[in-house]
């Protein structure tokens, strides 16, 4: 799973670059419901505690449209989409910073909502952002759970990785990414990549749709930042309880435990015959494991 996940974290970069142009046919229009931001947008379900769901990159809030629903009995859900993904205009996302300022304004919104102490779930990229929000603003988060993402992406990469040695790669790739953009895309390409991230037809067949719709200079720059930046040594210094959630393996086991070993209040949870897309690969599975971190 190790080897899936390196390829994976890879495959995911590449969307991008095998796509090209977001047709203007791709924008959605704007529910009511919706809170409008320079670097993300928030739809907002529910009634009740609350919870804010993160996806990751390239990624639209609907790959949590397997348990908003029922989150939204007993939970006010907050659904976080990136300005560019799926479809969304980029807005301020064109310029660096974006991850820094994705955190900006999930911290800002959380204050103007007097939403401290929520629950939060970060997939892939989101995870980081959650660590990020974390590291930045503590009494944002009560409870943190991650979906297959790691405190340093680099860390799939390379023994000993660091930011020094992986960066000049990480710009060569983002270059090329946003060279895709307004080029034909390559259906092929995206959909062999998106075989790569998650095992089952309808999974693979969202993935690619949203990686499409996703504008690829936005891509770029965040797939670049999430490759530059290291929060290893801030793991001790976060306090708040982490569920980590990944797909099976020993060699999984292996690395997951040693990249968050530091963080004070780990649980881990497994989940077998799953890629990178846990939540759509298992959805039961990641269903039963999201309830079970509510209610502790």
């Amino acid at each position: 799973m190790i080897r899936r996940t390196l390829f994976a974290a890879a495959a995911m970069a590449s969307f991008p670059m095998i796509l090209g142009t977001v047709p203007a046919s791709a924008a959605i229009a704007a529910p009511s419901n919706l809170t409008q931001m320079g670097h993300i947008s928030i739809q907002v379900v529910g009634k009740g505690s609350p919870v804010i769901l993160i996806p990751g990159l390239s990624s639209p809030r609907a790959v949590w449209d397997g348990v908003a629903p029922e989150l939204a009995k007993n939970h006010k859900v907050y659904l976080v989409q990136v300005n560019g993904f799926a479809g969304d205009a980029p807005r301020d996302n064109l310029i660096p910073g974006l991850l820094d300022g994705v955190v900006a304004e999930l911290h800002a919104y959380i204050a103007d909502q007097k939403l401290q102490g929520a629950a939060v779930v970060g997939h892939s990229m989101g995870g980081l952002v959650s660590l990020m929000l974390a590291r930045a603003h503590r009494q944002d988060i009560g409870r943190l759970m991650i979906v297959d993402s790691l405190p340093y992406i680099g860390a799939l990469f390379m023994p000993d990785a660091n930011i020094k040695a992986i960066e000049p790669t990480a710009a060569a790739m983002r270059d090329k990414m946003a060279a895709g953009y307004g080029k034909p895309a390559d259906v092929a390409g995206a959909t062999a990549t998106a075989n790569q991230l998650a095992l089952k037809p309808e999974p693979r067949a969202k993935v690619a749709a949203w990686a499409q719709a996703s504008d690829p200079r936005v891509t770029a720059l965040a797939f670049y930042e999430d490759m530059t930046t290291d929060l290893r040594t801030d793991m001790a210094a976060i306090a708040v309880p982490i569920t980590l959630i990944y797909p099976a393996s020993p060699r999984a086991d292996a690395l997951y435990h040693a990249e968050y070993a530091k963080a004070p209040h780990m649980t881990y949870v497994p989940v077998a015959d799953s890629a990178h897309f846990v939540m759509l690969d298992q959805p039961e599975a990641f269903r039963a494991a999201l309830t079970a971190f509510l209610a502790g």
